[in-house]
């Protein structure tokens, strides 16, 4: 029997892309995890998320376990609610919709916008993860650099009005991570930010905003797309894996009622009940705010520490940008081919992510390299730092 023939004709295009996560490289016992975009283990809350298992069970005995789940599901939504009036967004419950981590929101949004004619608009480099979901769907992307000020709106513009001129398609929608990148860290300017938004509306497209770092900024913080969007073209993605814990995969989506109508028919009732009330027990017993400056002071003080590393070990020819908030720092090594780099790497006991897989065209990518500053303790970012040091210098 060919099995292959029962698969529907898209699913057998998707089935020809580089399989999920096959980027990640098997990682030596005692690596120091520079590629890992993980919160450090000692931040995630296990003492306060064991209490609220405990103390939501204790109060709602079986509610929780159940299809219909707990009262504490809209509670959820409540609470993120309000801390979407806190960056500058008013999202009323139908505008609204939780999640199973961002990259199921990613998903979603992108089943009800693509099929395989439509045009994507994407940062190069951008998100390899969402990059491998919207290829699932399409093979049809537009590219659009980034520098250190975020994505070139103007080289947008310019790419746009070609294509219009030439009677091109137009991208349906542009998907971007407008504060603290994955991968570069950089930040769109507010500038940028205005214009990218006025482009939309010149040209009728919708922005996928992909803000997982927002809150994680170390001095100021950047006002989201969302939240500046006058016309509902802005489809928000927030999460709490990166200020709470990712393995409870908690997301959403924030964007005009007809989306979340249309989002919420195919997810259908793949909710996680029993997590989503888990998280509100907790958000409820804590004081988010001061956890919120916690990490950013963490973080902070983690990435001062890397980026004095790559000062003293790495070679002057070496270049990077330094973020303001964040996991990540973007690493530029002219010359040098960052995947055969990462072999001899790795048998000095560091990781990292090779650029190439955060581009479309992975050759663009050869030169770069992701490195994370959230994962590792501060000796072991100083102690992998001087091991790739050590690596490049041979090379």
């Amino acid at each position: 029997m060919n099995i292959e023939s029962f698969f529907s004709e898209n699913i057998k295009a998707a089935l020809k892309n580089d399989p999920p996560g096959e980027w990640m490289p098997t990682l030596p016992g005692n690596c120091i995890r520079l590629s890992s975009g993980y919160p450090a283990p000692h931040l995630v809350p296990v003492r306060q998320l064991k209490e609220a298992v405990v103390n939501l069970l204790k109060e709602e005995q079986d509610l929780p376990l159940h299809y219909l789940g707990s009262p504490k599901m809209a509670k959820l939504t409540d609470q993120i609610q309000k801390r979407s009036v806190e960056r500058g967004m008013s999202v009323s419950k139908d505008e609204l919709l939780i999640t199973s981590g961002a990259c199921q929101a990613i998903d979603l949004i992108a089943r009800i916008l693509i099929d395989d004619q439509t045009f994507v608009a994407i940062e190069s480099p951008t998100y390899m993860e969402a990059l491998e979901v919207f290829q699932n769907y399409t093979e049809h992307f537009i590219s659009i650099p980034v520098d250190e000020h975020g994505l070139q709106t103007e080289r947008f513009e310019e790419v746009l009005e070609e294509r219009k001129r030439k009677g091109l398609s137009l991208p349906r929608f542009l998907y971007t991570i407008p504060t603290f990148q994955n991968p570069t860290g950089t930040t769109m300017t507010e500038e940028r930010r205005k214009h990218v938004l006025e482009l939309a509306s010149k040209y009728n497209f919708l922005i996928l905003e992909d803000d997982a770092y927002g809150e994680l900024y170390f001095d100021e913080h950047s006002t989201p797309l969302k939240a500046m969007d006058r016309e509902d073209r802005v489809l928000y993605v927030g999460s709490l894996s990166k200020v709470v814990a990712p393995g409870m995969r908690i997301g959403w989506v924030a964007a005009a009622p007809e989306f979340i109508k249309a989002i919420a028919w195919f997810k259908k009732d793949l909710d996680h009940p029993f997590v989503q009330a888990t998280m509100a027990s907790y958000l409820d017993r804590i004081d988010l705010k001061d956890r919120l400056n916690m990490l950013r002071d963490t973080y902070q003080e983690k990435c001062n520490v890397l980026i004095s590393a790559l000062k003293q070990y790495l070679p002057k020819s070496v270049s990077w940008y330094v973020p303001k908030g964040g996991y990540f720092v973007w690493v530029k090594i002219a010359g040098v081919d960052t995947s055969e780099l990462l072999v001899h790497a790795l048998k000095e006991g560091v990781s990292y992510v090779p650029g190439k897989y955060f581009f479309l065209n992975q050759q663009d990518g050869t030169e770069y390299l992701r490195l994370s500053f959230s994962y590792a303790d501060e000796s072991e970012i100083v102690e992998g730092i001087q091991k790739l040091g050590e690596v490049i210098d041979r090379t």
